[in-house]
């Protein structure tokens, strides 16, 4: 395990501003998993590449440990990387893709032996290892890749969004298994995905990249809960935050919020940040499950769409002009072109500087 550190980091590029990075501090705990999310082009992928030592720094400096190692080779950086192609050899077996960087390095055959053995047993392939990729799952074939990371016990692991290539059940499957592999290893972990659900499931910390620079970080609670701008807002949370225009007025004294003819209360804790903001407008984020059928209905929608999806209903209706989802109860049996009652549940409201993006 080892503390990871960027200081500054930078990385330009001279004919493409996609993952240009500029300035990027980060400091990682020995043993925490990380997980660097965005959308495309954000610099994700590119700030896993120059700590793995695949991309070259324009600016900055990289730690692990107590060394600088942005001026060493890949190999000399003591990290694993799980690629999102696996990137296994088709005409080695599953023991001999594990063992490969050992047996390079010149281990002896009896630990070599060891380390892959166990690393199967722990990865459930240990009937697999005389098998060849081909003849693998696209799940087997991503512990295969897991277990190469493993046997050469770095100090930390680098995971490039590897799980994209697998369906929708595999991930979830996998999602756990990487989580369970994390608590058991206790290694300092480092996650790339644009896939905002494996980042909250997996991560003691979430780092949002928007164009380079990092958003917000902080725990997938305190991200869902209480996001910084309106950027992470919008990407943090599935289905995505409902963000409709809205005015600030005072009423007996005290700032509300006016969406069209309802007046809606602040919650206690922006209360402060939104008094310089009486008269002027705002944007409001409200989360699908903060709006309630039950009975207190300060707006009356028809209901353009329902989806039924089990454990929850989701409503797609319109607001001010604005399309919003709400995610309701099944047994409403909520039907489309009905007209349906809802209210806001108190303090659940994300206020936002309409100019700036910024939470208030």
């Amino acid at each position: 395990m080892a503390d990871v550190s960027l200081k500054n980091v930078g990385k330009t590029y001279e004919k493409a501003q996609a993952n240009t990075i500029e300035g990027l501090n980060l400091d990682i705990h020995s043993g925490e998993f990380v997980v660097l999310v965005g959308p495309s082009g954000c610099g994700k992928s590119t700030t896993l590449r120059m700590i793995a030592g695949l991309e070259e720094l324009s600016d900055g400096q990289i730690w692990i440990a107590d060394r600088r190692v942005d001026e060493l080779e890949p190999r000399e950086r003591d990290i694993a990387m799980v690629f999102q192609n696996y990137a296994l050899y088709p005409h080695m077996t599953v023991a001999q893709n594990m063992s490969f960087g050992l047996r390079l390095a010149g281990m002896d055959k009896a630990e070599i032996r060891e380390r892959v053995d166990n690393a199967a047993e722990v990865l459930d392939i240990a009937a697999l290892l005389e098998r060849r990729p081909k003849q693998l799952s696209g799940g087997q074939r991503q512990r295969v890749a897991m277990g190469r990371a493993m046997v050469r016990d770095p100090a930390v692991f680098l995971f490039d969004e590897p799980l994209s290539n697998l369906d929708a059940k595999l991930r979830g499957q996998m999602r756990a298994e990487i989580r369970r592999l994390h608590k058991r290893l206790n290694a300092t972990t480092i996650y790339v995905t644009h896939d905002q659900v494996e980042a909250m499931t997996l991560a003691d910390r979430v780092v949002v990249l928007n164009r380079g620079r990092i958003e917000q970080q902080g725990t997938p609670f305190e991200l869902y809960e209480r996001p910084a701008t309106r950027f992470v807002a919008g990407f943090i949370g599935s289905p995505t935050m409902n963000f409709l225009p809205a005015m600030v007025i005072s009423k007996g004294g005290v700032p509300v919020v006016k969406l069209g003819d309802v007046s809606v209360a602040v919650p206690e804790q922006r209360m402060d940040a939104i008094a310089d903001y009486v008269g002027r407008s705002v944007e409001i984020g409200l989360r699908p499950e903060h709006f309630l059928a039950d009975g207190k209905g300060e707006f009356t929608v028809p209901v353009d769409m329902a989806e039924l999806l089990g454990p929850t209903t989701l409503v797609h209706f319109t607001l001010e002009g604005v399309t919003c989802c709400a995610m309701l109860p099944p047994e409403l049996a909520v039907a489309e072109g009905e007209l349906q009652s809802l209210h806001i549940a108190s303090g659940r409201m994300s206020i936002f500087d309409p100019d700036t993006g910024r939470a208030l």
